[in-house]
């Protein structure tokens, strides 16, 4: 007859090799736990965590983007899309927060814009990634031709010339972050209980890729101005450009979670950047002159965060915006790009941490 049974082993007698192996492989696995315990560890008296794991969130955005192209003789051109509200659903996990937004004014559009966001918040880190199509509707915002040229005409006039894309990361440390909570403000993974400030520093990537049809905006020009052009004696006739970005950054900043009453939050920070850009363009020089546009450059960026959110654990609403400036000079062109958001949301947290 036959028996089955399940071997027991003692581990005084395995071998005096394994018996190291494992117990370097937990003090190992130990020590993992102990740094991560650390990196999250927060004061309980201005933070609280969050008592859920998951939460449900619904979002409208509206997005903010300008782009101004400026030569040494005053000569100024200022795109901006049409206004949009996009709406669309969040999920997030703890530290993790992902969403996705689409256009409901324009459905119909010949290029939509997408927009997807990714982010990251723990309390000694946050990490910010993002990518957008910028679809290829604008208007004329403002044009800056000379002196004596009335430009208001074009003011507000549909210009479907221009496209372009973005993408990148933004990288930042929080020092004071047993005090003070990011999340709170931006993700609502925690609460922030009483009001706190931080000095913050990052680095940032960012790509930026932008097509101006120039033909189609001098034509633009001839058939709403070609009196005033011809009288003035300004030639307007210069080629399709492509212009590029690639920023690096490094960045410094204050932030401040302001507590003015239960469970109601309001939060601002702001970091400059030191900024290394390489571009590129292809243009002649006529009424724009990108002959001395600089392949390496060091500029300053700007990033902006706002909010206000209710947050009572269980369920939160709030707003938030967040603005990013970049900022490009010679002696004679300079450019200045600034996109962001405003959003508004309700939320709701479930999965309750055991």
């Amino acid at each position: 007859m036959h028996s089955f049974f399940s071997p027991i082993v003692s581990l005084s007698a395995l071998p005096a090799d394994s018996l190291n192996r494992i117990s370097g492989r937990s003090e190992v696995i130990s020590g993992v736990k102990r740094i991560l315990q650390k990196f999250t560890e927060t004061d309980t008296n201005y933070i609280e965590p969050q008592k859920y794991n998951f939460t449900v969130m619904l979002q409208e955005t509206n997005t903010v983007e300008i782009y101004s192209i400026k030569n040494v003789a005053g000569t100024e051109v200022t795109f901006s899309p049409r206004s949009a509200a996009k709406i669309g659903p969040y999920f997030g996990y703890r530290w993790f927060f992902l969403g996705y937004t689409f256009n409901l004014n324009r459905l119909t559009s010949s290029k939509k814009k997408t927009e997807i966001d990714l982010s990251i918040y723990a309390p000694q880190l946050g990490v910010d990634l993002f990518y957008r199509d910028l679809g290829n509707e604008y208007r004329v915002r403002r044009v800056k031709l000379g002196k004596g040229i009335d430009t208001s005409p074009l003011k507000n006039i549909t210009f479907c010339g221009l496209s372009g894309k973005i993408s990148g990361f933004n990288l930042y440390y929080i020092f004071n972050h047993k005090k003070f909570s990011y999340p709170a403000a931006f993700s609502q993974s925690t609460v922030q209980r009483r009001s706190a400030g931080t000095v913050m520093a990052g680095v940032g990537y960012m790509r930026h890729s932008l097509d101006v049809d120039v033909a189609s905006f001098n034509k633009l020009l001839e058939s709403r101005l070609q009196r005033q052009l011809e009288t003035a004696g300004i030639d307007t006739t210069f080629h399709s450009n492509r212009i590029r970005y690639t920023d690096f950054s490094l960045s410094g900043g204050y932030g401040y979670n302001w507590v003015f009453a239960r469970n109601c939050l309001l939060a601002m920070s702001l970091s400059m950047a030191i900024a290394y850009k390489h571009s590129w363009s292809e243009v002649e020089e006529r009424l724009f002159s990108f002959k001395d546009f600089s392949f390496h450059n060091i500029n300053l960026d700007g990033i902006g965060r706002f909010g206000f959110v209710y947050n009572n654990m269980r369920w939160y609403c709030g707003a938030s915006a967040v603005f990013h400036t970049y900022y490009y000079k010679k002696s004679k062109f300079s450019t200045n790009t600034t996109f962001g958001s405003v959003n508004i949301y309700i939320g709701f947290n479930f999965g309750r941490k055991k």
